[in-house]
């Protein structure tokens, strides 16, 4: 139920505009342990603005590959890419706050070819709603960014 609402117009903007404000809060004071989204993984991601230099914090949905933790650009399918999807393409060097001692210092990168439709296979087995965020985005191609462990 919760992710049928998730990819809903409203519930997109929900997870964009109010989980966002809330979720840092909720995963610093439990560990990466809670956040609105409840049953789902999500990490906490700090980045230092593209533009600024100034530490953003952003609440996202992630899927193991390995050590790696792969994040979705989707912005809820809007036309536009997130601004966190421009600040780690600008500053790849990130720090991730997330569950089972995965927390720590990442390099993000941006997957293409064999390697992204295989991750994208498997983020929509975790929510299926990045593929109606697909369709919703138009001809905007949603990117997949990899974070590897320094």
């Amino acid at each position: 139920m919760l992710e049928r609402f998730a990819a809903s117009p409203a519930g997109g903007w929900f997870f964009v505009e109010v989980a966002n404000r809330v979720d840092p809060t909720l995963l610093k004071l439990t560990r990466g342990r809670f956040s609105i989204a409840v049953g789902q993984p999500v990490l906490l991601l700090t980045v230092k603005g593209a533009k600024s230099g100034v530490p953003r914090e952003t609440p996202l949905l992630y899927a193991t590959d390995g050590v790696n933790l792969v994040v979705v650009a989707s912005k809820a399918g809007s036309p536009t890419h997130p601004a966190w999807y421009h600040n780690v393409k600008a500053n790849p060097t990130v720090d991730i706050l997330a569950p089972r001692g995965r927390s720590g210092r990442y390099v993000g990168h941006e997957v293409d070819g064999e390697e992204r439709a295989r991750l994208w296979e498997k983020v929509n087995d975790l929510y299926a709603g990045y593929d109606v965020y697909q369709h919703r985005a138009g001809a905007r191609r949603i990117p997949l960014i990899v974070f590897s462990p320094v």
